[in-house]
């Protein structure tokens, strides 16, 4: 072998971006002798290993070579298979440029020989096909060539002693929601690299004020990997990149005209996925089908509960986990301290079409409903407890198989008491988080379904009204008493009343106060004597009731009496919200009284409980009250902060600053006294900053904390720019009150696609729920 040169193929097209991760890989075989390019297949994994074994050339002075691995397929493959590492030696030294010497001993062996005293990089490209051969070989190779280092592509680790992991990622694009112009998008890489290759198929292709935000959400569509974004960039010549995107539920057909010299594995992005697959063992590719019902990714014990039967026993699980994960099929994180599992949209779409072929389709849409009503029920008997932060923690991470179970409930005949449940559980997640429509929604099309009084559709209604009270909307209120009342006197129990009476105190909250109270009085002592951990929740639900009530009255000493009922039942029991809920109630009565230094002790207690369960409800209210304290004490500039973060909140809310007449009386009269303090233009420049405050940095200001770093300023979204001509159609529908199954019937769709194109919508408008995008939508006509 020559003391120079080397087999690098020559770059046919411009390398684009990845400066970081060439910088990072060269760093690893600094310190290590074999690293490992890991990652879902069409990542750019080879690309990235020329790219850095072309920048080694000098530190490797006999060479840097270059193997490609998949030559051996097909009859090899039998020789491979009993585990022969000497095929592959044979391979590894024709691409030396070495012959095989008879009587020389195997051809690994005169493999060693040569590379033993030599400095060089071998790049061992491809080798998932070939584990554990290949393994057996650079464990070979690595230990009888000290001077050798390897860098080797796979879509799992080689597992082989001293070797260090990169897992190549795909190529950063704008994140749903994130307004961009022109000179910002082909800042990421995975636009820089579709315009590349469009521009090589369409000369002078540039991108507009109009395209840039579709060619954005087109790149994040293909999870930014780039054979995906090439294959796009080729359909360039027939199709506008709108057009691409509008067709792009319908990936695997579309993206299948690639390069004819390329790897078969790399000419379509089917082939692409195929070849994943076919790498997977059974158990693998059974899971990885499976694992597709599911939306935003999910954890073990979801996995364990859908997932398993006869062909995937429980116990077996976590090894098959961990497998695709090996492959780079899934991919791990951690969050909230347990590992989570998500997988690329293209893999995903992939695997509904094996669950589909499987006839298993049906069967696990049921079986991920039916965990995720247990889930919701779990959450709301564990609402009272220690466990209550994580439980909101989790149904925060879990919202889109939640929003996916609820969708396939309504769509099911036999769905309708599992979408009362889940809708009904969620209240105070929905109520906490200001997703009083988005909750409203889905409680509005549970209840349209027939069926009986049972303990599901009490709650329901209850929350339909508690929901519909939050954004003042009275009408509503009463409806869902008066079918509450109706609900109730079917069942004849007591039980079916304290729901009814729980609606009732919260609509005469804007009214009566006293039959407010004796309505929250009623349900409250039916609630005490149900057993069952929820009935304890539905108990503090209207003792908080009952608290601000006797505030808004003017009774301190009998809210007080009831802040006390409740830190009795809350506290003992690890409880967060409700005590932080009923601090502020207590803090508000003290202020009520004129004693602002106690007042303003409870509302900070408040605010540190009730910002760990990420409410901001409470938050509103707390930073409310705040700000009038800020005006009793002389501090006007710091009241117009707050006020100004309090109506931003309210805004994304979608409600009032205060839905109750006393205090919206109150929040309407120190804005009026801090106006006048502050003259008109100090008033709103202050104001204004309030306005631009994210939740966390108004909490740091009101605590007198340094805000968070880094402190973000949401970047304002041009929806009207960024939706696709389908996408504002759906929109459009969604403002009309459709659902998803609705939708997908009236566009001749199917319903996944439906659900996907809602998925973006919501993403792209920077929402969290379809009830925000009906308002959006309805404030643009």
């Amino acid at each position: 072998m020559p003391r120079t040169g080397g087999n690098l193929p020559l770059e046919l097209t411009s390398f684009v971006g990845r400066r970081h991760e060439v910088a990072e890989v060269k760093r690893l075989l600094g310190g290590a002798r074999l690293v490992t390019l890991t990652g879902v297949g069409g990542a750019g994994k080879t690309r990235l290993a020329l790219r850095t074994a072309d920048q080694l050339r000098r530190s490797s002075p006999d060479g840097v070579w270059f193997v490609d691995l998949t030559a051996l397929r097909g009859p090899e493959m039998l020789i491979l298979e009993i585990q022969d590492p000497d095929v592959l030696a044979y391979l590894v030294m024709s691409a030396l440029g070495l012959r095989e010497q008879a009587g020389a001993g195997s051809p690994t062996e005169q493999l060693i020989t040569h590379l033993a005293g030599r400095r060089a990089l071998l790049v061992l490209d491809n080798c998932e096909h070939l584990l554990p051969v290949g393994a057996v070989l650079a464990e070979s190779l690595l230990q009888g060539c000290p001077g050798l280092r390897l860098l080797a592509t796979s879509r799992e680790p080689l597992l082989v002693p001293g070797e260090v992991l990169f897992a190549v990622p795909p190529l950063p694009t704008p994140q749903p929601g994130e307004a961009v112009s022109v000179a910002e998008v082909e800042r990421y890489e995975g636009v820089a690299l579709f315009v590349a290759r469009t521009r090589g198929v369409v000369p002078g292709f540039a991108l507009t004020e109009e395209t840039a935000a579709v060619v954005a959400e087109l790149c994040r569509r293909l999870d930014g990997l780039p054979l995906a974004l090439e294959l796009a960039a080729a359909l360039v010549r027939v199709l506008a990149p709108g057009q691409i995107l509008d067709r792009l539920t319908e990936r695997f057909a579309l993206l299948s005209r690639g390069s004819r010299t390329a790897p078969e594995r790399q000419q379509t992005l089917r082939a692409c996925a195929d070849w994943s697959f076919e790498l997977c063992a059974k158990p693998e590719r059974v899971l990885w089908a499976r694992l597709s019902v599911f939306a935003g990714g999910c954890e073990l014990d979801a996995i364990e509960g859908i997932c398993d039967d006869e062909l995937l026993p429980a116990g077996d699980l976590l090894e098959v986990v961990a497998g695709l994960v090996d492959k780079s099929v899934l991919a791990s994180e951690q969050v909230g301290g347990v590992a989570r599992y998500r997988m690329l949209e293209t893999l995903r779409d992939y695997g509904q079409e094996k669950l589909i072929e499987a006839g298993e389709r049906d069967t696990l849409q049921r079986r991920h409903r039916d965990w995720y009503t247990g889930l919701a029920r779990r959450f709301e008997a564990d609402l009272i407890s220690p466990r209550q932060v994580e439980g909101f923690a989790r149904v925060g991470r879990e919202l889109p198989n939640l929003r996916a179970a609820l969708d396939y409930s309504l769509a099911d005949p036999d769905g309708g008491e599992a979408a009362l449940t889940i809708a009904a559980s969620l209240y105070l997640y929905w109520a906490i988080h200001g997703l009083y429509r988005e909750g409203r929604s889905w409680v509005d099309q549970a209840l349209a379904r027939p069926g009986g009084p049972t303990v599901a559709r009490l709650k329901a209604l209850n929350v339909g009204a508690t929901l519909a009270c939050l954004q003042g909307d009275l009408a509503a209120v009463s409806e869902r008493t008066r079918q509450g009342y109706e609900a109730a006197a079917q069942r004849g129990d007591a039980l079916g009343y304290a729901f009814a009476d729980g609606s009732k105190g919260a609509g005469e909250m804007a009214g009566d106060l006293v039959e407010a109270e004796l309505a929250f009085q009623r349900a409250a002592a039916v609630f005490a004597t149900e057993p069952g951990n929820e009935y304890v929740f539905w108990r503090a639900n209207v003792l908080t009731g009952l608290a601000i009530t006797r505030v808004m009255r003017g009774d301190t000493a009998g809210a007080a009496a009831h802040h006390e009922t409740i830190l009795a039942i809350c506290q003992p029991r690890g409880e967060t919200y409700y005590v932080g809920f009923a601090l502020w109630i207590l803090g508000l009565g003290l202020w009520s009284e004129g004693d602002r230094e106690a007042a303003t002790t409870r509302l900070r207690e408040s605010l540190h409980r009730l910002r760990s369960v990420d409410d901001i409800l409470g938050t509103a209210w707390c930073l409310d009250t705040m700000a009038w304290i800020a005006c009793d004490e002389g501090r006007a500039e710091r009241a117009a902060v707050l006020l100004g973060a309090v109506t931003r909140l309210a805004h994304t809310m979608g409600a009032r600053p205060s839905f109750f007449p006393k205090l919206a009386e109150h929040h309407e009269e120190y804005e009026q006294r801090t106006r006048t303090a502050l003259g008109q233009q100090a008033y709103r420049a202050a104001f204004a900053r309030g306005q631009r405050l994210s939740l966390d940095e108004a909490v740091a200001f009101a605590l007198g904390q340094p805000p968070p770093q880094p402190a973000a300023v949401p970047a304002p979204v041009d929806a009207s720019a960024s939706l696709t001509r389908r996408e504002r159609e759906i929109a459009e529908l969604l403002a009309d009150g459709l659902s998803n199954r609705e939708i997908a019937a009236k566009l001749v769709i199917s319903r996944r696609t439906a659900e996907t194109h809602v998925e973006h919508i919501l993403g792209k408008l920077g929402l969290t729920n379809r009830a925000q995008v009906a308002a959006w939508f309805t404030a643009q006509r």
